[in-house]
């Protein structure tokens, strides 16, 4: 049978659902083909992801509802990762400001940070390179009382953090930086550092994130299990979110 007309009796099956499940496109191609197996219906699933026809939003979960990926501004960032490449080439890093918040905050702070996160062993050669480019502002996973000490009186701080393994980050142009479900787990952990994102702006930028923009549940939940923290996140957007619980504790 032609792909497009598959294609549009897809769009036709599924219009104005939320969201269905895995299982529901499985039985959908069954009509067309009883015989289809599980190896050639995973190929058609890659298809119309890679289409962007459905949408993931959670392990078992899709949807029709097309939403871009979130593509931070780099341009303040930019200058400071171009220079530690040269110094320190290959290493593996996410570097972001916290300015890229702004477009889902309610109300937006006057100051912004740099999170540069890298392995382990770069970050002390980091820091004391950082001072020699003049960059004086700069902090090594800094303590509750650093940061109320100084992070948040400092014009433009650096905040050096260990790169956490499979931390999910998305690549622009030659710049690795964050996505929305790092975005939304580091946030929600790191409360002293990110304290100006906390409470009901917390929610309030949660909530834009996901009517904005693609957001990948299964990313997210497995980023906060490495955290240690899947739990308490999957109740906090649970009670305090406009995310369905089904999606949130959606299980394939």
């Amino acid at each position: 049978m032609a792909k497009n007309f598959i294609l549009e009796q897809i769009k036709i099956e599924f219009k104005g659902k939320p969201y269905f499940t895995r299982e529901s496109i499985l039985a959908f191609y069954r009509q067309f083909d009883p015989n289809l197996n599980e190896s050639t219906f995973r190929w058609r699933l890659y298809y119309l992801k890679s289409k962007r026809i459905i949408t993931p939003i959670s392990q078992n979960l899709f949807t029709l509802n097309y939403k871009p990926d979130f593509n931070p501004d780099i341009s303040d960032i930019e200058i400071i990762i171009s220079k530690t490449e040269k110094q320190f080439p290959g290493i593996k890093y996410c570097i972001w400001s916290t300015k890229a918040i702004s477009e889902f905050m309610l109300h937006i702070p006057g100051k912004f940070m740099t999170i540069l996160e890298a392995e382990k062993d770069a970050i002390e050669p980091l820091y004391e390179y950082l001072k020699t480019q003049y960059y004086n502002n700069v902090y090594i996973q800094p303590g509750e009382k650093e940061i109320e000490r100084y992070i948040f009186e400092s014009e433009r701080p650096i905040v050096l953090q260990s790169l956490i393994s499979k931390t999910p980050t998305r690549k622009i142009g030659k710049i690795y930086t964050i996505t929305l479900e790092k975005l939304i787990v580091d946030l929600f952990c790191d409360k002293n550092l990110f304290i100006a994102f906390q409470g009901a702006e917390l929610v309030h930028i949660i909530n834009n994130t996901y009517q904005r923009y693609s957001i990948n549940l299964t990313t997210l939940f497995h980023y906060a299990r490495r955290r240690g923290k899947e739990a308490d996140l999957k109740n906090y957007l649970a009670e305090k979110t406009d995310i369905s619980k089904i999606i949130i504790y959606d299980k394939a």
